[in-house]
């Protein structure tokens, strides 16, 4: 084997101090949102099997630990929900892109509307998700989440622009979009999918300083461990890892180190903020406390997810997690749905 074609991952989370958990619920709710998911048929029989290796119950698991069996199955749902639009979107044109994300936000917003004839089955997908989360979930949690998500279609779209035009955006502005494109911001919402944290706490400058830095370790951590498999099927211009490579003129290798560099700033700012959350008094520091937690919890299980799962690192997953060897994987036409 080459050692210019072995690259190392960063232990990123090396220090941080929350360990892996997973819901007791994980079991059930990955079953019944299987099956949930593969009787709208989004994929082809190929693709529906590589689509369940990934394992994205597992990431909404890992996620919400701490949800009850509704929570977990609303979490399992989305994370499916979010896959089924990503895989799609990913290999269409931009004007195709746009019409799908409209179908999906009209689903969210008219989820008692049937959806038309022949409409792309993302809609109905999206549609049958939310009317089971409106079931339980408290009503600002269902306005926050429409408004994340909205962002969320949105640079859906602009990333499928960049992608048609083969265009290589700069780091902060590719942050920019990626923050929305990446799904953690209505995903982060979840965590709370039962409780009723008024605005004035999720506005509050340091409530709103942790979400902004779990939102950019989980876009930049899954950016890093996708990058490989990216770059193998020619999707590696929208990648955080290509944006450092191409603007501070860095290979590989350097490139990953002043990521890994960036990225223990952010822990450290992170870390730093803790001891700053503030205090209500009463039930509402309870939480406080939750969404919270629930932030730190999702960074490790984003990354333990990404070696778990065998979306990235095929069946080497747990060894790379122990080794951080990774072997650059040659360029290769994708896998159509």
């Amino acid at each position: 084997m080459s050692e210019e074609l072995v690259f190392h991952l960063p232990d990123i989370l090396r220090n941080w101090p929350w360990p892996r958990r997973i819901n007791p619920f994980y079991e059930e709710c990955k079953k019944e949102s299987e099956e949930w998911c593969e009787a709208f048929k989004a994929f082809s029989p190929k693709a529906q099997a590589a689509f369940n290796l990934c394992n994205f119950n597992l990431l909404a698991s890992l996620a919400y630990p701490v949800l009850n069996k509704e929570g977990c199955r609303i979490a399992c749902d989305m994370m499916n929900l979010f896959f089924v639009i990503d895989e799609h979107s990913d290999v269409a044109h931009n004007g195709s892109v746009r019409r799908q994300m409209d179908c999906v936000m009209d689903a969210l917003r008219n989820p008692q509307k049937p959806r038309p004839e022949g409409e792309w089955i993302g809609g109905e997908v999206t549609r049958s998700f939310w009317l089971n989360v409106i079931r339980t979930a408290t009503p600002n949690i269902q306005k926050r989440f429409i408004d994340a998500f909205q962002l969320y279609t949105d640079s859906v779209v602009q990333q499928a622009i960049d992608r048609d035009v083969q265009y290589i955006r700069d780091i902060d502005s590719y942050m920019a979009v990626r923050r929305d494109a990446s799904g953690v911001k209505p995903s982060l919402t979840i965590i709370a999918v039962h409780l009723n944290l008024p605005d004035e706490v999720m506005e509050h400058p340091v409530i709103k300083q942790l979400t902004t830095l779990c939102v950019d370790m989980v876009m930049i951590a899954n950016d890093l461990f996708s990058y490989n498999v990216e770059q193998s099927y020619g999707h590696g211009g929208h990648n955080f890892i290509t944006a450092v490579m191409h603007q501070l003129d860095l290979d590989l290798h350097a490139a990953l180190q002043w990521v890994s560099d960036f990225y223990d700033d952010l822990i450290a700012k992170f870390l730093g903020l803790w001891n700053s959350i503030p205090v209500y008094g009463g039930p509402l520091d309870f939480e406080v406390r939750t969404y919270t937690e629930g932030l730190g919890n999702w960074v490790r299980a984003n990354t333990q997810w990404s070696f778990e799962t065998k979306r990235y690192f095929g069946m080497q997953g747990m060894v790379i997690l122990k080794t951080r060897k990774v072997v650059l994987l040659p360029q290769q036409p994708g896998i159509g749905l």
